[in-house]
């Protein structure tokens, strides 16, 4: 019989020998997460509300809207092009963790980054800050503790970064059940400890220094009923369906955008595209989604089911292209907006539907397509509309929105780097 090799001993001493790195990993990536932030918002506030009083333009003219994506969209087809490692890959061949970047490359992917969350663009900023934090880590930590793996570095990384962005390290959690970084043959929780304090201090530092607020301005679900399990599943697999759509599309829609082989042409492109699509959803179906989701909710009583459809569309086909032509940008917040416009369009539909109830079954189903994480997809719906009693209900109700999707392509392209002319 072949000798099987012991497990490594995990002590507590050597578990505490790994605190002091990964509360510096997660309070730096935390640190990222909002410099990063505040300086897009800065800039986003300076162009899209500050400048246009001062040049006597209504900021809502529909020119103005289409100049200022296509001005995005040239300039980060510049920083694509020029930048020390061309603001890394291609964000459409990789996936939310991938491997780490070098450090010549992270000042051009910041740079990148800013421009689309500032810009308008249809992308979320999770990809692009978790390269961000994982690269410096990795780079800063093996020089640290040169001994130690780079997987180790990785974790930490992912885990302070989705903690942070999200306010807890439950998340962080979820996800790290799936990858569980580290030796097999050690238990999960030995290898998730480091990983944990890190999304810990990447989560309190996120919640001292800033307001971040995910959860909806929603009616409280009244409680459980059994009708609502029927309800939600179908909600969810009819949103898992929306969200297989976009996954469909997007391969070729990558291919028809990438025949243009410079970078700057085919961002500029794809900013003046968008600026038509800012046009025809408004301001509502623009930026990454978040605060727009919560405005539209806020105010849900001023949109009929179509304005709702129309955004939930508009903003699947701007996500579609602003991933295609190779903006710096992540998938999950525009695929979380579209499942909150889902869920609201049920209940403009459907008034008798617990709006807590669709709301979180159609952002389950969307979130199960495009990111293929069904523990990621229950935590952010539970994010957006924070009630426990909905959990058991979400679970069932991602079974089938799952069978829907599995077996299916995933929204990653297997194709070519982005053009560097």
């Amino acid at each position: 019989m072949a000798e099987t090799t012991a497990a490594p001993t995990v002590t507590a001493g050597s578990l505490l020998r790994q605190v002091p790195p990964a509360v510096l990993v997660g309070v730096g990536s935390g640190l990222t997460l909002i410099g990063i932030s505040v300086l897009a918002g800065w800039l986003q506030g300076l162009v899209w509300d500050d400048l246009p009083p001062k040049l006597g333009v209504d900021p809502d003219a529909a020119w103005w809207t289409i100049l200022l994506l296509t001005c995005t969209g040239a300039l980060a087809g510049l920083v694509v092009w020029k930048a020390p490692g061309h603001a890394g890959p291609d964000p459409a061949t990789v996936e939310l963790v991938s491997p780490p970047l070098p450090l010549r490359a992270l000042p051009g992917l910041a740079a990148a980054l800013i421009l689309t969350l500032a810009g308008g663009v249809s992308l979320g900023p999770e990809n692009p800050i978790i390269a961000l934090n994982v690269g410096l880590a990795v780079v800063l930590g093996m020089r640290l503790l040169p001994k130690t793996q780079a997987v180790f570095w990785i974790g930490l990384a992912l885990a302070g970064t989705i903690g942070a962005m999200f306010g807890t390290p439950v998340g962080a959690a979820l996800l790290l059940s799936e990858t569980s970084p580290g030796d097999a043959r050690i238990p999960l929780w030995n290898r998730m400890f480091a990983p944990l304090v890190a999304a810990g201090a990447g989560a309190a530092t996120m919640l001292a220094l800033s307001d971040l607020d995910l959860a909806l301005p929603v009616p409280a679900y009244g409680g459980f009923h059994p009708g609502d399990l029927a309800i939600a599943a179908v909600i969810a697999v009819a949103a898992s369906v929306v969200g297989m759509v976009g996954v469909y599309a997007f391969p070729p829609l990558h291919a028809v955008f990438h025949r243009i082989t410079h970078p700057v042409v085919l961002l500029t492109l794809g900013g003046a595209l968008l600026g038509v699509l800012g046009v025809l959803g408004g301001r509502d179906s623009m930026f990454k989604g978040l605060d727009e989701m919560k405005d539209v909710s806020a105010h849900i009583g001023d949109y009929s089911a179509g304005h709702l459809a129309l955004l939930a569309g508009v903003k699947l086909v701007a996500l579609l292209v602003a991933a295609s032509v190779g903006f710096r940008g992540g998938r999950i917040f525009p695929a979380l907006f579209i499942g909150v416009m889902l869920g609201w369009l049920v209940v403009a539909v459907f008034p008798d539907v617990a709006p807590a109830v669709a709301i979180t079954a159609a952002c389950v189903g969307i979130l199960v397509a495009v990111t293929r994480n069904g523990w990621l997809a229950l935590f952010m719906a539970l994010t957006v509309v924070p009630d426990a009693d909905l959990l058991p209900i979400l679970v069932l109700a991602a079974l089938p929105a799952w069978l829907i999707v599995v077996g299916r392509p995933q929204m990653i392209v297997e194709g070519p780097a982005t053009p560097r002319a």
